[in-house]
């Protein structure tokens, strides 16, 4: 029995692995033949016995395994004379779920290289099917199926032509390559001929990575006509490939291209399209994008991300998205418990029609170390800093043409105390030491060096309440008096130009995001933070904050809410019901009691149904808004109709202005086999580059079979 296991088992592995050599018996003998894997088998049946001719039988339910292999058939009989072996159906073969053999029987050579299958059905990965008439097994590497129909479709049992299918006079599986051929092949849709194809050569689904087109998409818009996109997947290696997509319309030849490559310490992805179109005649137009990191070694790693376009235009015209400005980094970095360090060129590039690029800082350099120290001596921690910074406009003209360059050291200390009583206590002591160099602009001096000494002390008390519901109440009281010094001002205000004022910095001693700016004032600050947590999952969280000064201080922009002596209320809240609903609201109410800057953010979600949107207010400011009230509103917001329909839908609204920002709607089907999608976009907006534009886009796939996405099948029913 263990001679007939072995030889059954390497036939096994010979029909269900991609291998370069197999197990072959020596001369016949099953005495000398080993398995593939060489890992312990087991053979099971109701019945083995060796009969007078000299066959080895097994009858009745027979199973045998090694490894992650399974091999099941009514009766299996070995000639130890011949080495054939016979397999009685209904036969299936099981390797490790990727592919999937049945036969009704089957006759296999003496060395199970070759062999015949009748009825014959193989499942690779639970995505395509085979069906044939009869398979023929050859060299140990290649199956042979005749009168072939392919498919990813869920076939039922009552003889229903699944949705699409793949007819062919035959079909050679070579499993080393993992690749199918076909011959004589028609696409069928419905059981109705659509396509035909002489040959045609689809990678095994256990291929991971295979050259070959990807999903075709179809795209219209008011500008440019309708087109369509056909990705094609060039594999270059194992750890690199390239993707070129001809995107061809009646007013546009445009090739888009991605390129990606994994090396041992990193990966790089470029990406970007090369278009010549009918908007600009003569002229070509794209954009390229580069991104990636590597492990420089001792904890330090390269980041960089590349962007450029060829005009303001190209990206809303081209892409899905539309920023105002393209920021490129390149940087070095590396983070410890205790250190951090980074440094960082920075380029901007600007796409707004108002802002002539000569005139932004687009050159940015920046670094920035820090380490703390924690000192048994005088306890709690010292935090010490050196950042550096400098901003370059390619312009030279005096004031339009202002270059700076900064930097600063820093040194604090901060401990705190927590008292029998529940009362906190926490103390910061520090300092900082600011040099500029300023460059075209007559109006400040060359270089100015000014002292910014600080010091804070902050009281908080903690309360906890537990309700008879088990319900628990958070409430914290706080007050901080705060002081700081500058001793010189005179620098220009280029990186501290628009202020917010939240929970994040109520308690700082200087709310500018920049150091060009430092706030210099004694202060004083009063707060009070609230939550509440029930065990069905309900949460809610509010603060409340205000700010007083000694001085007020005029490089603060009205709509900041710092403006004055003393600030606007601060109001902050966020509800959560555990049931799929978070709100969150901020807002900065003046002393007319009316909001100077309001933003609410709501997201809920339940089954397949989901909502989120935002709603953003702000007074006309004219620094921050150029003098207009901004009022607008995000919606976003998707619904599962059942099992395969799932409609999504956004919209962005400007209420200060009474129109419309931008619209989609987007409707989506999927099943096994099968997923289409349709999408309806619009931007009504226009600048002296931008026209509105209309976009309808349209996408067909044939998917896996029983296709798993999100913990859900879409496999198809019967019933």
């Amino acid at each position: 029995m263990r001679s007939l296991l072995s030889l059954l088992l390497s036939g096994v592995l010979i029909l269900s692995q991609p291998t370069e050599g197999s197990a072959q018996s020596d001369s016949g003998n099953p005495e000398t033949s080993d398995t593939a894997a060489g890992t312990p088998a087991l053979l099971v049946a109701d019945k083995i016995f060796i009969t007078p001719d000299n066959k080895l039988v097994a009858e009745g339910n027979v199973e045998a395994y090694q490894g992650d292999i399974k091999l099941t058939a009514e009766s299996v009989v070995y000639d130890r004379e011949t080495g054939s072996l016979s397999l009685t159906g209904p036969i299936r073969l099981d390797e490790a779920g990727e592919t999937t053999l049945l036969a009704d029987s089957a006759e296999l050579d003496s060395e199970i290289q070759n062999g015949l299958l009748t009825g014959a059905r193989m499942v690779f990965d639970q995505q395509i099917q085979i069906a044939s008439v009869q398979a023929i097994r050859a060299a140990g590497r290649y199956t042979q199926f005749s009168k072939v129909a392919a498919t990813s479709c869920h076939v039922c049992a009552d003889g229903r032509s699944p949705l699409w299918q793949i007819r062919a006079r035959k079909v050679t599986h070579d499993q080393v390559e993992r690749q199918l051929y076909f011959e004589g092949a028609q696409l069928r849709i419905m059981d109705l001929p659509v396509f035909y194809f002489p040959v045609l050569r689809l990678p095994d689904p256990t291929l991971e990575r295979a050259t070959g087109f990807l999903t075709p998409s179809i795209r219209t818009t008011s500008q440019l006509g309708t087109g369509i996109r056909v990705p094609y997947f060039i594999r270059l290696g194992d750890h690199k490939d390239l993707t070129l997509t001809p995107y061809i319309s009646s007013n546009t030849r445009t090739v888009y291209f991605r390129y990606r490559q994994a090396f041992k310490r990193g990966r790089i992805r470029l990406r970007g399209a090369f278009t010549r179109d009918d908007l600009r005649p003569d002229e070509n137009r794209g954009y390229f994008f580069a991104d990636g990191q590597f492990s420089l070694g001792k904890g330090y790693r390269l980041k960089f991300d590349i962007r450029t376009t060829s005009d303001d235009a190209y990206l809303a015209d081209y892409t899905p998205f539309n920023p105002d400005r393209l920021r490129s980094e390149i940087a070095v970095e590396r983070i410890r418990r205790d250190t951090a360090f980074r440094t960082g060129f920075i380029h901007y590039e600007s796409l707004r029609d108002r802002e002539p690029q000569d005139e932004i800082p687009s050159r940015v350099f920046d670094l920035n170390y820090r380490k703390r120290y924690f000192p048994k001596s005088v306890g709690g921690e010292v935090q010490l800093a050196f950042i550096g910074h400098a901003h370059q406009r390619t312009s030279t003209e005096d004031v339009i043409g202002r270059d700076i360059a900064r930097a600063t050291f820093d040194a604090e200390w901060v401990r705190s105390w927590t008292f029998v009583t529940g009362l906190r206590t926490d103390v910061r002591l520090g300092a900082a030491i600011d040099t500029f160099d300023i460059r075209n602009d007559s109006a400040f001096p060359s270089n100015v060096t000014r002292t910014a000494p600080r010091a804070a002390l902050t009281l908080r008390y903690p309360m906890v309440r537990r309700e008879q519901n088990g319900a628990r109440q958070f409430l914290e009281p706080i007050v901080q008096l705060g002081w700081a010094n500058v001793s010189d001002s005179d620098v220009p205000n280029d990186e501290s130009t628009f202020q917010e004022f939240d929970q994040g910095n109520l308690l700082s001693l200087s709310r500018f995001p920049a150091v060009d700016r430092r706030e210099d004032s004694a202060t004083a600050v009063v707060g009070l933070n609230w939550a509440r947590y029930r065990s069905n999952g309900w949460e809610a969280l509010a603060t409340v904050g205000q700010v007083f000064r000694s001085e007020a201080d005029p490089d603060f922009t009205l709509s900041s809410g710092l403006q004055g002596t003393t600030s606007d209320l601060l109001l902050a809240g966020q509800l959560r019901n555990g049931k799929g609903l978070t709100v969150a609201a901020r807002g900065l109410l003046n002393s007319d009691l009316s909001f100077s800057k309001a933003e609410l953010r709501t997201a809920w979600s339940k089954g397949g149904t989901s909502l989120s949107g935002s709603y953003v207010w702000l007074e006309p400011d004219p620094v921050e808004t150029g003098g207009d009230e901004i009022s607008e509103l995000w919606l976003n917001g998707g619904y599962r109709i059942d099992q395969n329909w799932r409609t999504t839908a956004y919209a962005r609204y400007d209420f200060s202005e009474s129109e419309p920002i931008r619209a989609g709607l987007g409707v989506t089907y999927r099943n096994e086999c099968v997923q289409f999608g349709v999408t309806l976009t619009r931007r009504f907006t226009s600048t002296s580059s931008i026209e509105p534009t209309t976009e309808f886009g349209f996408t067909l796939a044939m998917t896996g079979y029983s296709v798993e996405s999100g913990g859900k099948k879409y496999k198809k029913t019967c019933s």
